[in-house]
């Protein structure tokens, strides 16, 4: 499974820096505004040490991390509301995403002037907030345009589901108005697929990554739990990374950047932290497959049962589900070998409803 992350922020944010600092890319950080260029994409393996564990263990013949895309969107995300809708490049480009990192400015630099004429966060993370409100808002308006005009010329059996959506849109927008993004509001079942069909961006999981400069470094924690207070919400939280040395680092090897990092006083890496963070708001957990061919880390959603988590692997696990072989990576450490495992009675045979948990070991049954 690939997680799919856009990254979006107001002119000037050092958005095209993060992306650099989160995928080793050697981007234009000075070009890339103009609305209608393609977006930045960009790999990066999420960083997963239990891996190392497990392949002390197996000694398998490959490794596969799990993998994040990142787009990196042309244009300010004040362009969002004046697009075409779904329809229009900016929002193609983030339909699709899982989640989405905002890029706001806190770093100082006189040949970047801002373009609202100073440094203000708090300014910034409102007009961001507003700017992708403003692009559903604009999507609604045309969809409940076009509602109208099928409930016109619909049967009578066919206006019950058209009306069902309406209700659901018109109750979505005026919450919207209130400056209540979708991720903040709640919904009967019913209303669930419409935020599915629409792909709003509000409905999102979004992460703020305030992007300071190399002398707020030594107060990272500190800004990042007062910038948590002021504007996280459900769906929604606040990373701080400075943008332009993280994007040096990731041109260092690993043990240079280790070095520097260090003397920065850096725990870890600009990616490790930011993946850490979308992780936690896009409610994911990881569990593992292993054996001598490979070992390999599945990200899927909390909550997911044995049998829909084996088709992430593919359809026929799922379809074909027996039975899962399950067992948690701390129990493995402790008995050693699978063999041991299974001597101690600590394998466990789970059925199809049994729910994943963050650092299972898993072997699928199946029969297709």
């Amino acid at each position: 499974m690939t997680i799919n992350i856009g990254i979006i922020g107001l002119e000037q944010s050092g958005k095209t820096t993060v992306f650099n600092a989160l995928t080793s890319g050697k981007a234009d950080t000075t070009t890339h505004s103009t609305v209608g260029a393609e977006a930045h994409i960009g790999v990066a393996h999420v960083p997963e040490p239990r891996l190392k564990v497990l392949n002390e263990i197996f000694h398998p013949a490959k490794t596969v991390y799990p993998e994040v895309k990142y787009y990196d969107v042309a244009a300010s995300v004040k362009s969002l509301a004046k697009d075409k809708g779904i329809g229009g490049q900016l929002l193609n480009q983030l339909s699709t995403v899982d989640t989405l990192i905002g890029v706001i400015r806190a770093f100082k630099d006189e040949s970047i002037p801002h373009t609202s004429g100073s440094i203000d966060i708090k300014r910034d993370i409102d007009a961001l907030n507003l700017e992708i409100i403003f692009s559903d808002l604009a999507i609604m308006e045309r969809r409940l345009e076009r509602l109208e005009g099928s409930m016109k010329a619909a049967k009578p059996g066919e206006r019950p589901p058209l009306l069902q959506e309406k209700d659901a849109l018109l109750k979505m927008k005026a919450e919207m108005e209130k400056d209540v993004p979708i991720r903040a509001q709640s919904f009967d079942q019913s209303a669930q697929k419409y935020i599915s069909n629409y792909q709003f961006l509000t409905a999102k999981p979004l992460l703020i990554v305030v992007n300071i400069g190399e002398e707020q470094l030594k107060d990272t924690a500190k800004l990042e739990e007062e910038y948590n207070k002021q504007f996280s919400g459900p769906g929604c939280r606040v990373a701080a990374m400075c943008g332009k040395l993280e994007m040096e680092l990731a041109q260092m090897g690993e043990k240079d950047a280790e070095v520097f990092r260090k003397d920065y006083g850096l725990r870890e890496s600009g990616l490790e932290h930011t993946i850490r963070a979308s992780y936690e708001l896009s409610n994911l957990i990881t569990f593992f497959t292993v054996g001598p061919d490979e070992d390999r880390a599945w990200p899927i959603r909390n909550g997911l049962t044995a049998q829909k988590a084996a088709g992430k692997i593919h359809t026929d696990f799922e379809k074909g589900f027996i039975r899962a072989e399950t067992i948690s990576l701390d129990e493995l450490v402790k008995c050693g070998t699978m063999a041991e495992a299974k001597k101690r009675g600590v394998l466990r045979a789970e059925g199809k409803e049994y729910i994943v948990k963050d650092g299972d070991i898993i072997t699928f049954l199946f029969n297709v």
